[in-house]
């Protein structure tokens, strides 16, 4: 019989892109070592986050917020109160905060996010789609207070590195096994679906998982040099959504 042919799916038709790194790139891995997330890679900051949200929130936003509070170790929930974000920057780089969330919501669900890594940047944008809170996912699991497990999957491009390195920087580089929890940010098509699980060990061979939960997904909208700056600030990459949508070979994560 002759061989079968392939399937053709949409990620072994995906056009290389230029921008991925190799790891064996010594001035890319430089770059890398001496970039804005490189003290916390380092282990020169212990990681401190501020949770805040845009003005109003309705309670699906609270609860969201709430429940990230419990997947992020060392993060605190503060209200804007109508108080301008480049106005929190200075207070929370004084009180040492290495990291600001901003959820935004549109018609009382959670629709966007902002991170801000401190204090020099850079400054994220993420539209957030399909925002499950704990109460709304079945079976779950026990959660626990111990330091979580940081799972990348697919950030392979220099953007897509940029943004899984700030991502990482949330939680601390020493995690505590004996909890057995994970955190996944899985990038496909540029799609960043975000899990968080507690495994545990069935035999040698098999492993379960117990969602914990929440569960979102998100799509980079902007990445902007330094910290937040909606005026005067550089950016260093930008979703153009009619040029990028339409060749849906090639992504940029």
């Amino acid at each position: 019989a002759p061989p079968k042919k392939q399937p053709k799916t949409i990620e072994n038709m995906r056009v290389p892109d230029e921008t991925k790194v190799d790891p064996d790139n010594e001035e890319a891995m430089i770059s890398l070592q001496t970039d804005e997330m490189a003290p916390h890679f380092n282990q020169e900051t212990t990681p401190k986050i501020l949770i805040t949200t845009s003005d109003r929130p309705r309670q699906k936003t609270n609860n969201f917020c709430k429940e990230l509070k419990k997947v992020i170790p060392n993060s605190f929930i503060k209200y804007r109160r109508g108080l301008d974000l480049k106005k929190i920057i200075p207070q929370a780089i004084a009180r040492e905060f290495t990291d600001i969330i901003v959820i935004n919501e549109d018609a009382g669900e959670p629709n966007g996010m902002v991170l801000c890594h401190l204090p020099d940047g850079p400054t994220a944008e993420f539209k957030m789609m399909n925002t499950k809170l704990c109460k709304e996912l079945k079976r779950l699991g026990e959660m626990t207070e111990h330091i979580p497990e940081v799972n990348l999957q697919n950030f392979t491009t220099r953007l897509g590195l940029t943004v899984g390195r700030m991502l990482t920087c949330l939680f601390p580089t020493r995690a505590n096994f004996h909890g057995r929890r994970v955190v996944t940010f899985h990038n496909q098509r540029d799609y960043i679906f975000f899990r968080h699980h507690r495994y545990h060990f069935r035999n040698a061979d098999n492993v379960g998982l117990h969602e914990l939960g929440p569960r979102f997904i998100l799509r980079l909208r902007s990445l902007q040099k330094g910290t937040f700056d909606s005026r005067y600030g550089m950016y260093m990459w930008i979703h153009k959504r009619h040029e990028m949508d339409g060749n849906r070979r090639k992504f940029h994560l």
